[in-house]
């Protein structure tokens, strides 16, 4: 008697999957037949869980911004001076990254070539400009120095945040050469904070 074997994954697993194929091949570089074979599973059974791979890009950036904006809903993110939340968003953002690093990697690299991916990059600059946002109010309430423009400052600001997914690898032991969370997302705030704020 032939025993049919049982698609174990959930949704939540393939996604998983499909993002690290996502990362290695590229979005586009990627066939539902790579993601059968990365996953171990025929593309029948990846379609009994979604309509195809854009879906999947589509859940697995998703999860990325959701934990993004999220942020900005935090009390901490809401309530304070602007540099105070600022500060607090800038922290949290690190720690949003490392710990959901292959989704905000994707996110990363979408390039706007689908519908999925420039609604992506829509959510990204929306984000974007409410950070942007924060900082043009605290240099208005004299926190952070005024002689560098905002749009500037912001993109040094995100450039150094998401340059952390090109080699923070949290498998990487302190002691051999890697970095805790918490040591990064201090060092991110004291660089960001010593340059941007206003001299005493």
């Amino acid at each position: 008697m032939t025993t049919v074997r049982r698609d174990t994954y959930t949704p939540e697993t393939l996604l998983s999957v499909a993002v690290q194929v996502f990362i290695e091949r590229g979005y586009d570089g990627t066939s539902m037949e790579h993601l059968s074979k990365a996953a171990g599973i025929s593309k029948s059974s990846i379609y009994h869980h979604v309509t195809g791979k854009e879906e999947l890009l589509r859940r697995a950036v998703s999860r990325a911004l959701d934990e993004l904006f999220g942020i900005l809903d935090e009390e901490h993110a809401r309530v304070g001076t602007a540099a105070e939340r600022l500060e607090y968003v800038v922290r949290r953002m690190v720690e949003v990254l490392m710990a959901e690093l292959p989704y905000v990697t994707l996110l990363l690299r979408v390039r706007g070539n689908t519908g999925t991916e420039r609604w992506a990059l829509e959510r990204r600059r929306e984000f974007d400009h409410r950070v942007a946002d924060l900082l043009r109010a605290a240099a208005a309430e004299g926190d952070v120095r005024a002689d560098v423009e905002v749009r500037l400052a912001t993109r040094l600001v995100f450039g150094m945040i998401n340059s952390i997914v090109e080699w923070y690898r949290p498998e990487v032991p302190e002691g051999r050469g890697g970095a805790g969370e918490r040591e990064v997302v201090d060092a991110v705030a004291r660089l960001v904070f010593g340059g941007l704020r206003k001299a005493s």
